[in-house]
Formats: structure tokens, sequence, C-alpha cells
């Protein structure tokens, strides 16, 4: 029988640089399967609980914590993409069991696509919804505007899962996450990436547009894009249809 339910999982790292892995809430997870991973978009996961929740049950999931703004021992690494992938990356080398569905979300994305690059062999699949940023947006200025035009598509339920997160953050690191992945470039990255990319992008989200989805899939050697209801927030808003991508990542054949 699979049992239901979700962890928030913390990164950390000890002085000789090994990662190490504490749960917060309930450690019971979806039985049997290969392993769904979330990593979240600017350090906020509470708004891919209702996510992990419908993965759960169906297989293994988990939501990485990363860098931690809200655990109370304080921040397991940076708050800069290269920070956030390498923890991952760690964190992927060290957790028992075979190769896990690895997915990110906004920025998180970008997390899990350089985490994978890192280490190959422990993702069987990578899922990139809404990665940002199109070279359009990485100048400050088009990306304001774009956050300002996809702000209005969200649902207003998902301020409350995220403020927290943010209000714990501050201004100066969620700027610096931000700064680092509009300097990053996705598409270099995915010629590196041989396990199967599904890129997935809501119809309304001017920050990580369709186009942009189809463009990044194209790039995979192994790649599909997939469009979705919603905004830049979709897999709040609708957790079912996020998780079916992600199941499907996770029982497609290889």
């Amino acid at each position: 029988m699979t049992q239901h339910g979700q962890a928030l999982l913390y990164v950390t790292h000890d002085r000789a640089g090994t990662s190490a892995v504490r749960s917060m809430g309930t450690a019971e997870l979806g039985a049997g399967g290969v392993p769904v991973v979330l990593v979240p978009g600017l350090g906020a996961p509470g708004y891919l609980l209702r996510t992990l929740e419908r993965c759960a049950r169906s297989g293994p999931a988990r939501l990485l914590d990363v860098p931690g703004h809200r655990d109370p021992a304080g921040r397991v690494c940076g708050d800069t993409l290269g920070a956030l992938a390498d923890t991952v990356a760690r964190w992927l080398t060290d957790v028992p069991g075979g190769p896990v569905v690895l997915a990110g979300h906004s920025t998180g994305a970008q997390v899990a696509l350089h985490a994978a690059a890192l280490r190959p062999g422990r993702v069987r699949a990578l899922v990139l919804m809404a990665p940002t940023f199109p070279p359009r947006l990485r100048r400050f200025g088009p990306l304001l505007g774009a956050a300002f035009h996809t702000a209005v598509q969200e649902a207003p339920g998902v301020v409350p899962a995220v403020l927290p997160s943010y209000l714990a953050a501050g201004p100066r690191r969620l700027l610096a996450c931000a700064r680092s992945a509009q300097a990053d470039a996705p598409e270099e990255v995915l010629s590196r990436v041989t396990c199967p990319v599904t890129v997935v992008g809501a119809e309304h989200d001017v920050l990580s547009p369709p186009g942009w989805m189809r463009y990044l899939a194209g790039r995979a050697a192994r790649g599909r894009a997939v469009v979705v209801r919603g905004a830049h927030a979709f897999p709040h808003r609708h957790p079912d249809a996020t998780a079916e991508v992600l199941n499907g990542a996770r029982y497609a054949p290889l």
C-alpha cells in the first residue's frame, strides 16, 4: 500500500563539506517508485507544498528548503545560484537510493539544471518548471515590467505561501539570488545534460513565456516542452496538473 505524506528537508553541511539531511514536519513519504525532488524558487518552499502532496500520492516526494531562510539553525548556503546548485548537488550525492526526478521552479529550475549537470548519474529525469530568465529579461528594467504583468495573473493565495520566506530572507538576499539568476544562461547548460528534460511553462507567464519553454526544450538532447494553465506560480494554483507532469517523468521509459 502506498502511504501518502510529505517532508520538507533542510540540507546542511559540516565543516568537512559533507552534507546531511534533517527533516521538518512529517517524514512519511509516498512509498515505492522513483523519488521526485522539488527545488523552490527564491528560497520559498511553501508554495510547492500542494504539488509535493499530490506527487506523494504516487510515490516518494521531497521538497528541499534551500538556502533555508526560515531554518532555526540558520541558512545552509549562500543565496547565489552557484551556491544553491552546489548544495543540491551534494545532497544528490549523499542521499541513499537510486536516481531521482529532479524538478525546480523559477530560479529553482536553474538551480536544478546546474545540479543535474554536476551530478548526471543521480538524475533520472529533469523537469524545469517556468525557468527564468529569457535573454531580454536579463536586464532589471524589462524584468520589473514582466514581473508586474505576471503578478496580476497570479492567484492571491500564493502570497501567504511565499511571504514568510521572503520576509525572513530580506530584500538584499532575494535580490542577490535574482541577480545571480539573471546572469545565468540556462540554454548553454542544457547541452551538458544527457537525461530526459521536460520544460514546463504556463500560458500567462510573462517571466517564462511559452516560446522560451519551447526554445529551451529544443536545446536539450532529449527535451520536450509542456504548456499548462496559469501564470508563473502555476504549481501552487494547479498542483494536480503539475504533479501529472512530474509523475509522467517519474514513470516514463528511459
